[in-house]
């Protein structure tokens, strides 16, 4: 059970009030100006911007190198697969999948596709208009996942999972060009693709709903090949149409987007989608107080006290929503298990009890915030799943940690050198929790902490090359299973040298315990079998700690409340093109339409 300070009993006690008030609006003029909304079926509206900010600029908009959740977030607006996420429940649906069949032995899916499909207008198509979407473009997308590739971070998806993926993956060495295909990917018509897996897996569709199985035109690559991280030619709802390095990005809607919705209006609504870059989380409330911004997400809460306090009206209800939700996503340490320092278990371990998580918790974060306790990196979020919540871990324990630091043969720290924590400073969050790192260690094991504050693209590279001693993330899942974290620690995959790229097992940990348990969850019968497995497996990783569980993030979102059918979830998936904006009160929409 999360445990809240005193002070803040308050203000939870406020957020079930407001979960059942009715808002009303504010002052909308930037998103949703008169003449831009417009009347659709069934009571929905088009028209109008949704501006929101991210405080970290988008790494790469390809696909197959997309690691972090500000590009997730981009260019799952743009994009599509066959698959994807309801950002209601979670549950896969249909993406551009019509619908699927899957045989008796849970080996093969044949997989219909929509038809009227067409990629988005781009120079790389002859008179740069896009030509609709086939099969033979879900082939050759899978086909790259399983070429190596220096822009191709994904394999680690279908890996083992589809027939033949990693014969040709291998085949693929060096730049070498098969002459052979994957064996179980096939094209049966225009429409129709096979896909036959080396063993069942229940996670199947989650995969294929993933970024990394993202269709883009083959035209696209090969017109722009590295650069495809900055274009994005896609089938999604959304055109990339504008990059202002650092500072913006603009969406603009997909006029030949594919999706209708129940009542028959043609999606998405919005005109556009305008993402901006404010790394200050005080300069984003003060864009969204002045209705600039349509949404904030992961306010500190002493913010969000002092909204309430100038906000709250005589009924309790505020202009806009606020919103909670305990989220799929860890914050962490992680060590470079190959360093000569951190190789030694002992003195991983040793850091892990020297770090008080709950002042970090208290004093820090303010109680915006799961506390990890003594628990592993599967966050709270999955216990509905019935995860456990006993898996090994480590509090705060000045004894303990000198115990470790002495067994690792350090009597006192003048023996110890000086290392490096990177990470990127999400506003000035992680900065502050990076200064009581450096403090705990320095307290209680006397050892020195350089801290090393760089962007998060720079953060990126650096924790994909190995290019670091101890490095600050935050984990999020990119589907919704316990598989999302526990696969981090998975060995079998870790290259040889430090220098190559090695993810999603950042910090090169193996151990063939760990490996044999992961392996027995990958092929379980059915979910309950896999998660006993996937607890084992990661009760043996913790035990060698080769991370630090920090905190499990609890996101508030603030959105202004013209913004509808915009469902908030523990994973942040969001989906912009069914979302729609309502008009102010004292607009009459009079140049109503049906649909566009």
């Amino acid at each position: 059970m999360k445990q809240i300070p005193t002070k803040f009993y308050s203000l939870f006690l406020l957020f079930a009030l407001f979960s059942c008030l009715s808002l009303t609006s504010c002052d909308n003029s930037s998103s949703t100006e008169a003449g831009n909304v417009r009347e659709a079926k069934g009571g929905r509206f088009y028209g109008g911007v949704f501006n929101v900010n991210e405080t970290e600029y988008f790494r790469t908009l390809f696909p197959l190198n997309i690691v972090d959740v500000y590009s997730y977030r981009i260019a799952s607006q743009v994009y599509e697969g066959l698959f994807k996420l309801d950002p209601k429940t979670l549950k896969v649906a249909n993406g551009l999948a019509e619908s699927y069949e899957l045989s008796e032995d849970r080996l093969v899916y044949t997989i219909r596709l929509k038809k009227g499909v067409y990629f988005h207008d781009d120079a790389a198509f002859t008179s740069g208009k896009g030509r609709e979407f086939t099969a033979e473009d879900v082939k050759y997308c899978l086909t790259r996942l399983a070429t190596q590739s220096r822009d191709n971070q994904g394999f680690h998806v279908i890996g083992g999972v589809i027939k033949g993926a990693t014969t040709y993956y291998n085949a693929t060495a060096s730049g070498a060009k098969p002459t052979n295909e994957i064996e179980g990917i096939k094209v049966l018509d225009t429409h129709t693709v096979q896909i036959t897996l080396e063993k069942p897996n229940a996670l199947f569709l989650n995969y294929l709903a993933r970024p990394e199985a993202y269709i883009f035109a083959k035209e696209a690559y090969e017109k722009y090949g590295v650069d495809m991280g900055g274009k994005a030619v896609g089938t999604g709802a959304f055109v990339l149409a504008d990059v202002e390095e650092d500072v913006s990005v603009i969406l603009k809607r997909n006029d030949n987007y594919h999706g209708i919705d129940e009542a028959g209006n043609r999606l998405p609504y919005l005109d556009a989608v305008k993402v901006y870059f404010i790394k200050d989380k005080k300069t984003e409330l003060f864009e969204f107080r002045k209705n600039k911004l349509d949404m904030v997400y992961r306010l500190p809460t002493d913010y969000i006290i002092d909204i309430i306090d100038e906000y709250q009206r005589a009924d309790g209800s505020l202009p806009f929503e606020l919103e909670h939700e305990p989220e799929m996503q860890t914050q962490i340490l992680t060590f470079m298990t190959d360093d000569k320092i951190f190789k030694n278990a002992d003195v991983r371990r040793a850091f892990s009890f020297a770090i008080n998580k709950d002042e970090i918790f208290e004093y820090v974060l303010g109680g915006e915030a799961y506390e990890a306790g003594h628990h592993g990196i599967t966050p709270p979020s999955f216990k509905d799943k019935g995860y456990p919540d006993d898996v090994y871990g480590y509090s705060y324990n000045p004894d303990s940690a000198r115990y470790y630091f002495n067994k690792a043969g350090y009597r006192n720290a003048k023996d110890f050198p000086k290392i490096t924590l990177e990470l990127n400073a999400e506003g000035d969050r992680n900065t502050n929790v990076a200064v009581e790192i450096k403090k705990d260690l320095k307290d209680v094991l006397g050892v020195d902490v350089e801290l090393n504050i760089v962007p998060m693209a720079q953060s990126t590279d650096k924790m994909m090359t190995g290019d670091f001693q101890l490095i600050k993330l935050s984990w999020i899942a990119d589907f919704p299973s316990p598989e999302a974290f526990i696969r981090m620690f998975y060995g079998k995959d870790v290259p040889s040298t430090v220098g190559t790229v090695s993810y999603p097992n950042l910090s090169r940990y193996q151990n063939p315990e760990f490996d044999a348990l992961y392996d027995k969850a990958m092929n379980a019968a059915n979910e309950e079998e896999a998660i006993k497995f996937f607890a084992q497996a990661e009760n043996v990783a913790m035990r060698d700690a080769p991370i630090i569980v920090l905190w499990y993030d609890e996101g508030y979102r603030l959105l202004q409340p013209y913004v509808k059918n915009f469902p908030n979830n523990p994973m942040q998936y969001r989906d912009f093109s069914q979302v729609y904006l309502e008009p102010k009160a004292t607009e009459n929409p009079n140049n109503a339409q049906a649909g566009n």
